[in-house]
């Protein structure tokens, strides 16, 4: 009873209601605890956010973190049932395809979250926000409704209306191993550098280089010295004309 009330204020009485409604287009209900929604939109480089009584900081990494531990969670379960006879390995490039932070950009940007983004910050936003806000998100949607609200959620608003299985089935999405593979198959040599590690909105960032027999064929950036390294393979795979820039090719 408590929650339904606490609801209908915020929809119609809270001085944050044209959030609250916003969120209900988005979410497809209302909340009850719109702080957490609030704090999931929150980006630390923000300066601080909205006042929280419940958590010790007022930004969005604590139910990033949540998010991301949740997520990776249903998206396995959902995997396993969906694929019974699939092995590990098809399972785990397959949860990989979906929750890898480019996926989860594309997500949020399908979502539309970059408007409650702008509309929480006062910070110029970057693309990496969008994959931060969803798994925040998914955080605040778990404390909302529990796991099986939140599987639930997630398995017919976001896998079933943002993310085509049956493509990532076909698509193959580890550049670096690509990239290994056919320089063996010719007899070359490839290696990474890091040739920077330097600070973006308070975060570390790393700048690598991929080199095919010593020769320097990309450089690529990202917060995650893996996914710089993914980036840089797949600049390297098509300055080699063995993959078609995406832009291109549509």
């Amino acid at each position: 009873m408590f929650r339904t009330v606490k609801r209908f204020h915020n929809y119609y009485f809270s001085k944050d209601k044209d959030f609250t409604r916003k969120l209900k287009d988005l979410l497809g209900f209302v909340p009850y605890n719109l702080k957490i929604f609030q704090l999931a939109f929150s980006h630390r480089s923000n300066g601080g956010g909205n006042d929280n009584d419940n958590y010790a900081v007022n930004n969005n990494e604590r139910l990033e973190y949540l998010g991301d531990a949740i997520l990776g969670t249903i998206v396995a379960e959902y995997l396993f049932k969906k694929y019974p006879h699939a092995d590990e390995g098809f399972l785990t490039k397959m949860r990989s395809k979906i929750v890898k932070r480019k996926s989860l950009n594309k997500i949020g940007e399908k979502m539309g979250l970059d408007i409650l983004l702008s509309e929480q910050n006062n910070t110029r936003l970057s693309r990496s926000m969008l994959g931060n806000a969803v798994e925040a998100l998914v955080g605040a949607i778990y404390l909302e409704l529990g796991y099986k609200g939140t599987k639930q959620y997630l398995i017919r608003k976001i896998l079933m209306s943002y993310v085509d299985i049956h493509e990532l089935e076909q698509y193959d999405d580890n550049y670096k191993s690509q990239l290994l593979e056919f320089c063996q198959k010719n007899g070359q040599n490839v290696s990474y550098k890091l040739i920077a590690r330097y600070k973006y909105e308070k975060r570390d960032r790393f700048k690598v280089a991929v080199l095919v027999d010593g020769q320097k064929l990309a450089v690529a950036d990202d917060f995650n010295k893996k996914s710089a390294e993914q980036t840089a393979s797949e600049r390297a795979l098509q300055e080699m004309g063995v993959l078609v820039p995406q832009a291109a090719s549509q």
